[in-house]
């Protein structure tokens, strides 16, 4: 218990410096503060989510003490909160239906689709409250925005053309919430793959090829790209979330490439090349979205593994 304890305090501490760390200016300190949930992610998988909820506050308290209340309720709802619910959500498991409990079948996992569409929640909230501390209409955000990125520019000694400039505008919000997303799901794979080396992982590891979202989720892709169109505050929030489901789907369209590829000889050469075009062409990641939509309306995975034969019996 004392051991428990003081991994949980070390760990709380760390995410605080790491979280402390923009402040020196340094460019590394731009890694460390979105790897900031990470320490109290490998000890919530490792030693509980509770471990992870004890850590997050002693390192709250440290925030507060050194940067006063504002970045202490920010630190929380950037890095304690999801660290504790996402942990206790990995960690989340039920015997199957129909099964007597205490038997030894496998348990049922909390799906790792729903795990993602929660990272997608926690990124979009965040990603809103960010834009409305900027403003509380749509005309104030963007001129914050623009502000913002003016004096960026000049900074850099750049130049931009106005319509280059309202661009970057209009795309800030967008990018804000996909680095969210990717930024939480990193840390949450990182945590993982730490605990499952230290022996801690007290799930088996998930097959990542089998995640899907929801089939409701579509629905509420379709309601926000809707919603894009109707102008002003709540556009700009429709965009946020329709980024940030797209970001999911585009996983899972990663799930569909790895499932779709298992046949192939080649199959390390055709994945490398597919990743090298997604990081060199943004439209590809567009592509890759549209892939796992397809899949969640057309069960392209399930098809394909029907359509495969079985696997030959071990001698």
């Amino acid at each position: 218990m004392i051991a428990t304890l003081a991994i949980a305090l070390a760990a709380g501490i760390a995410s605080a410096l790491m979280f402390a760390s923009i402040t020196s200016g340094a460019a590394i300190s731009l890694l460390l503060i979105n790897l900031a949930p990470l320490p109290l992610m490998v000890v919530g998988l490792a030693w509980g989510p509770f471990s992870a909820a004890l850590g997050g506050i002693a390192a709250t308290l440290v925030i507060a003490s050194l940067f006063g209340l504002p970045y202490c309720i920010a630190f929380a709802l950037v890095n304690v909160l999801p660290a504790f619910w996402l942990s206790h959500l990995v960690l989340l498991a039920r015997p199957p239906e129909h099964v007597p409990a205490g038997s030894d079948e496998a348990l049922e996992w909390y799906p790792v689709g729903r795990v993602l569409l929660w990272i997608v929640v926690f990124a979009t909230i965040l990603t809103a409250a960010t834009l409305l501390t900027l403003g509380t209409d749509a005309a104030t955000i963007h001129k914050t925005l623009r502000t913002g990125w003016t004096e960026l520019v000049e900074a850099a000694g750049l130049t931009l053309n106005e319509a280059t400039l309202d661009a970057l505008v209009s795309v800030a919000p967008i990018g804000a919430e996909i680095a969210a997303v990717a930024m939480l799901t990193l840390n949450l794979w990182l945590a993982a793959k730490i605990a499952a080396m230290s022996g801690r992982l007290h799930r088996p590891w998930p097959n990542l090829k089998n995640t899907a979202l929801p089939i409701t989720t579509i629905a509420v892709l379709f309601a926000a790209i809707i919603c894009c169109f109707a102008g002003g505050l709540l556009a700009i929030m429709a965009q946020v979330l329709t980024s940030g489901l797209s970001i999911a789907y585009a996983f899972t369209g990663f799930a569909v490439i790895h499932t779709l590829t298992l046949a192939m000889k080649s199959r390390a050469l055709w994945l490398g090349c597919i990743y090298a075009v997604v990081a060199g062409f943004a439209w590809a990641l567009l592509a890759v979205a549209l892939l796992g939509l397809a899949d969640a309306v057309f069960g392209l995975r399930e098809r394909y593994l029907r359509s495969r034969p079985p696997p030959l019996p071990k001698p």
